[in-house]
């Protein structure tokens, strides 16, 4: 019985981190979307969004088996318990990137910000399924640092067109104002499962530096 309560795990685990996987697929092919306007990697996003919504599913019917059939406590409790919520993230993290790759093409002034963001983002989904595979709170603690790059680029971002010298109207503004927003939603469900991660591995929520906000 704990032979079979193991592999479960491993299997949950392994679709956790397949999740984290495709996040990070899904971030840069909507970067490629919006900075390079192309159309096909636009549509990769969605079918990639398919296959997260239907981990997503999978994950909360092996997780609510689990609970039922073999009440885990402890570290095994925790792993199970925040299976929910890592899914739930990696999920949304998909549907953001969805939203940025539907969004268009961005100014031209815009894109090298966009593709920073776009790499740091993928960069986050990357250490998160690492962090998830390893049930690694240390590298979930260094995910929560690396956060703080995508709050940097972001506050420069709303810089560029926030201001009278920006040459592409309102409606522009406004546009590339929400694709920021996107990426840094997109990151702050990363750090959400980073901080799942370092529970389930420690027990405790982790501390927050408030330098880093």
């Amino acid at each position: 019985m704990r032979t079979a309560f193991i592999a479960q795990i491993e299997r949950l685990t392994a679709d956790l981190g397949e999740m984290c996987a495709l996040a990070a697929v899904t971030a840069a092919d909507a970067t490629t979307a919006v900075v390079e306007a192309d159309s096909a990697a636009a549509a990769r996003v969605r079918a990639t969004l398919r296959r997260l919504d239907q981990l997503n599913s999978r994950v909360d019917r092996s997780a609510f088996a689990l609970l039922a059939l073999h009440a885990p406590v402890a570290h095994d409790l925790r792993v199970v318990i925040s299976a929910f919520s890592i899914a739930a993230n990696a999920d949304r993290m998909g549907a953001l990137a969805a939203n940025i790759a539907k969004t268009g093409p961005a100014p031209e002034p815009t894109r090298a910000l966009l593709a920073q963001m776009g790499r740091q983002a993928v960069a986050l989904a990357e250490c998160a399924q690492r962090a998830v595979l390893g049930d690694d709170a240390a590298e979930a603690d260094r995910l929560l640092r690396d956060d703080a790059v995508m709050n940097d680029l972001h506050r420069k971002l709303l810089g560029a067109v926030l201001t009278d010298r920006w040459p592409h109207g309102v409606q522009s503004a406004s546009d590339v104002a929400l694709l920021g927003r996107f990426y840094e939603r997109f990151a702050d469900n990363a750090v959400e499962i980073a901080r799942k991660v370092i529970f389930q591995a420690r027990g405790e929520a982790p501390v927050t530096d408030p330098s880093l906000h």
